[in-house]
């Protein structure tokens, strides 16, 4: 028996034109996948009692993977808005490329992109992050606080770039 949870908010329906197409991109490549792990499947069927037979319980399982993907996109990707430009660009807002100072001197840089594109590698952040929202509206040379549990860091906005 399982523990019940609520329902997790909704998450911010915004992507760039960028993650849009990427989205789109990997659910092409999910349909072409789909195609090959079916017909591996229907071969490993095809090869008698399927209780032991783990070439189709492997198979089973991938291809509930990639159709849970395909459904969460098909449901997912009518509902985004996909935002091009805004209007302050002096402002920190949705799409913005940001370099910040922490607290103890170092510098980073960071794109405040949808939730359906966050990306640790490339420094892209959720728009529904708590930094994000800290600096959201913000202009260069303001200061921001942010407290993450017993975490409080400080940052300085030193460049906005669209």
């Amino acid at each position: 028996m399982s523990r019940w949870r609520p329902p997790q908010a909704r998450s911010t329906a915004i992507i760039t034109p960028e993650g849009y197409a990427a989205l789109e991109k990997e659910l092409k490549q999910l349909w072409a996948k789909r195609r090959i792990v079916n017909d591996a499947l229907a071969a490993a069927a095809a090869e008698g009692d399927r209780s032991e037979n783990a070439e189709y319980i492997y198979r089973k399982k991938e291809q509930a993977g990639i159709d849970r993907r395909i459904r969460y996109l098909q449901k997912r990707m009518p509902d985004l808005r996909v935002i091009d430009s805004v209007g302050n660009k002096n402002q920190v807002f949705f799409g913005a490329t940001i370099t910040l100072e922490k607290d103890n001197g170092d510098e980073v840089c960071y794109r405040i992109v949808g939730p359906d594109e966050t990306d640790a590698k490339r420094n892209f952040i959720s728009i529904d992050s708590p930094l994000a929202k800290a600096i959201l509206k913000k202009e260069v040379d303001h200061e921001v606080e942010i407290s993450i549990g017993d975490t409080t860091n400080w940052y300085s906005i030193l460049a906005i770039e669209y």
